[in-house]
């Protein structure tokens, strides 16, 4: 058998590694967060693969495609063109949605040309996207952006007064000027004193011929109104195609409303006349895929019969894979990482590719533990096809369906990056790693759970799914919200929640810092104190210095340590700034050391490191709380742009975690973390607590069920058939009760008995 051979990686910390995959197999990757997993299955193996690929294109088309990096490796071998699935949210447009992701509108859009009556035309006659299908009034939107004149005007003033609030249009701005040059208008009369001729041309014009003055010649130009120009530069682009600062003001100026000829469907009449069963396209795209599949089986037509095979084949792979709540006019963007994952992943089971690379991360993240075994299955069909499954995970459930483990560490940062383990499940859990110590070890279950007087209170809860639900979510204590993937948690917490709620405090796994510049250091503000203290050490110097921001910046890169080259249409190239040698610095701030130690070196150490290596009381009091969450192994100077969701959502929680009398709302807060780590988050919880917070987690973790001190359950299914409050109790008490999926997983675990994959 084949194996995929790597020699000498070195990508980021990895030790100089040898490894060999075999293929055609499932194989997992563990280890500590910063172990080097991704190091090597994301940043060596998928992008050398992509890499290589992309390389045999044409420069147009790698122009038009994600940039891949050289690894630091000597070789590698027998690798396939590589499948990535992500676990980050899909940024679509407005027409994306979870038909078009999952290729099931394709096929829809055949049936319904084939055996849908009365007949229309061909599959493109029921796409949105296409001339002859959109609703011409729409443009396919399904809405109608509209300006909002009283909002766009300030009757009041005159044009010189600044009457037009658009900010395109600002006094002396170029629009400005051309409607003020035009001749057309008396630029000193408040608008409200206009003619309805007058405002009908400086809203409606479109394309009148004036003479424009250009010093002493002048030439013909057109003038657009207001209005004209700005539904035709804005309003009539997809929306989520324009920058985030453009669609900021323009939600200020536009309502949106409902297109009043196809009332949302996006088609043209003929389109949505034309029916199966009653239903028309539009309508089919309403429905939850459960329900889209009974519709499916129900249809008898030996015409389409093959295009009905791959319906209910495909709708069928996405209900297996625990998201059989969305419909097919989800539109992407409102997808969580975990679901645009898993609809990609069952959308692979619908091509006929072999001896491809399929490559994961984390796939159980955001499953409720009734849904990891539906994954497992489809992992294992997927590699029964011929190929070759690599998966980064945490979870033992799917741990244990894998043909091959390689487990990374001893430990993470500067003390991980070795292959420490590789072999079969059975052979981990006898082995001497910190994967193997904790693949079977259970965090024991409280036994004492807080007892609580007050109270949140939400009535009459109805966001999204929720089933006009009362919930008291108790206050000062550890609440855990449970329920499968589309229950209605989410809802609950994020919706209802936080609309009546609005200070509690969100600590998510979004990025942390907007800048490229940004590092733990920065973040804490240790950086601050370390400056002062190598200018206090170095005298007739500043602190500003010892800043890569400031004084210090090396003059070639200005401190980002790396120089862009643009190559017009092809991506820029990347190069480590030669002048700097990509440490950011001045060589002239290398001569000035803190304890034997320059700045770069200071900024190489882990955050572990430099609680060893400084001794104000003020900096170890920052370092010690990223200590505390577990990120003692992140160098000082590492960018916050490399950080996992996972690391990003330890690194908020180390600036709150001494902090009181606040409500904390915490989502999945184990998700990237290895075994050995949902100990430290539990503690971490508690210290919350303790301090006199109220802290709300939404988890499928069992071992944070069995921790918290109650317990909301959401369910019973997703979608349709969830919104509703099926518990609300101790931990204790929820395995009593034998009516929701939480409670029979939670009495499983806690007897041992839970079901291999």
């Amino acid at each position: 058998m084949k194996h995929i051979e790597i020699k000498g990686a070195r990508q980021n910390n990895l030790k100089n590694i040898d490894v060999e995959i075999p293929r055609n197999q499932i194989v997992v990757f563990t280890g500590l967060s910063g172990s080097g997993k991704s190091s090597l299955v994301f940043e060596t193996i998928t992008a050398e693969a992509q890499r290589q690929l992309y390389d045999t294109f044409s420069t147009f088309a790698r122009s038009r495609l994600s940039k891949y990096d050289q690894a630091d490796y000597d070789s590698i071998i027998n690798l396939s063109p590589v499948i990535l699935l992500e676990q980050k949210r899909i940024v679509g447009n407005s027409r994306s949605n979870v038909g078009t992701l999952s290729e099931i509108s394709a096929f829809l859009k055949l049936l319904y040309s084939r055996v849908g009556l009365p007949a229309v035309g061909m599959s493109n006659h029921f796409s949105p996207n296409s001339v002859e299908g959109m609703c011409p009034k729409c443009g396919g939107a399904g809405t109608i952006n509209n300006l909002d004149i009283n909002g766009i005007i300030d009757w009041n003033k005159s044009l010189k007064q600044g009457a037009i609030l658009f900010p395109d249009f600002k006094v002396n701005s170029l629009a400005w000027k051309i409607i003020i040059n035009t001749g057309f208008f008396d630029a000193d009369k408040p608008l409200k004193e206009y003619t309805d001729k007058e405002k009908e041309m400086l809203f409606y014009a479109d394309g009148i011929k004036f003479k424009l003055s250009e010093g002493e010649q002048g030439f013909d130009a057109n003038f657009n109104g207001i209005v004209t120009k700005i539904n035709r530069g804005f309003l009539k682009k997809d929306f989520n195609s324009l920058s985030k600062s453009r669609q900021k003001i323009i939600t200020q100026f536009v309502k949106t409303t409902t297109c009043t000829d196809c009332n949302g469907a996006r088609l043209k009449k003929e389109a949505l006349a034309c029916k199966i069963n009653q239903k028309n396209i539009h309508e089919l795209g309403e429905l939850q895929l459960t329900e889209l599949l009974e519709f499916f089986r129900e249809i008898k037509s030996e015409e389409a019969e093959t295009i009905l095979e791959q319906l209910i084949k495909r709708t069928d792979n996405l209900i297996k894979i625990g998201v059989g709540y969305l419909s097919l006019s989800r539109a992407t963007g409102t997808l969580s990482g975990g679901e645009a994952q898993r609809v990609q992943l069952a959308k692979q089971l619908g091509n006929s590719l072999t001896e491809m690379l399929y490559v994961l991360d984390e796939p159980s993240v955001g499953l409720h533990p009734r849904d990891v075994a539906l994954v497992a299955s489809l992992l294992k069909e997927l590699r029964n096809q011929g190929n070759t499954i690599l998966m980064v995970e945490h979870d033992p459930d799917l741990i244990k369906i894998a043909d091959h483990i390689v487990d990374m560490g001893p430990h993470a940062g500067s003390k991980g990056g070795e292959v420490v383990f590789q072999g079969s499940f059975k052979e981990l859990s006898r082995a001497n790693t910190l994967t193997g110590k904790y693949i079977n070890q259970k965090i024991p279950v409280k036994k004492n759970f807080r007892p609580w007087k007050d109270f949140f209170e939400i009535k009459n809860a109805t966001a999204n799914n929720l089933k006009n639900i009362d919930v008291k979510i108790p206050s000062n204590i550890f609440v855990c919200v449970t329920g499968v993937a589309g229950s209605g948690k989410s809802s609950l917490i994020h919706k209802e929640f936080l609309s009546k709620y609005s200070e509690a405090i969100v600590i998510d796994q979004s990025p942390v810092g907007k800048s490229i510049r940004s590092n733990p250091a920065t973040y804490t503000g240790v950086f601050d104190q370390v400056r002062e203290l190598f200018a206090e050490k170095n005298s007739n110097t500043k602190a500003s210095l010892f800043s890569f921001n400031a004084d210090g910046a090396c003059e070639n890169c200005k401190g980002l340590g790396y120089i862009l080259m643009d190559l017009a249409f092809m991506d820029p190239i990347k190069t480590n700034c030669e002048k700097c040698n990509g440490n950011r610095y001045d060589k002239e701030v290398l001569k000035y050391k803190l304890n034997n130690k320059t700045i770069v070196d200071v900024l190489e150490l882990t955050v572990n490191q430099a609680i060893d290596f400084f001794t104000d009381s003020k900096i170890l009091k920052k370092l010690k709380v990223l200590q505390e969450v577990g990120l003692g192994y992140l160098q000082l100077g590492q960018p916050l742009s490399t950080l996992s969701g996972g690391e990003c959502q330890r690194v908020k929680l180390a600036g709150e975690l001494h902090k009181e009398g606040n409500i904390y709302i915490l989502d999945e807060p184990t998700t990237g973390l290895h075994l050995s780590d949902i100990t430290k988050i539990i503690e971490l919880l508690e210290k919350l607590v303790n301090k006199g917070n109220s802290v709300i987690v939404i988890e499928h973790s069992l071992d944070i069920m069995n921790n918290a001190d109650w317990i909301i359950d959401i369910g019973p299914e997703g979608g349709k058939n969830g919104g509703e409050l099926i518990f609300e109790g101790t931990p204790n008490q929820l395995q009593k009760n034998n009516n929701s999926y939480t409670a029979k997983f939670l009495n499983l675990y806690n007897s041992s008995k839970l079901p291999t994959p």
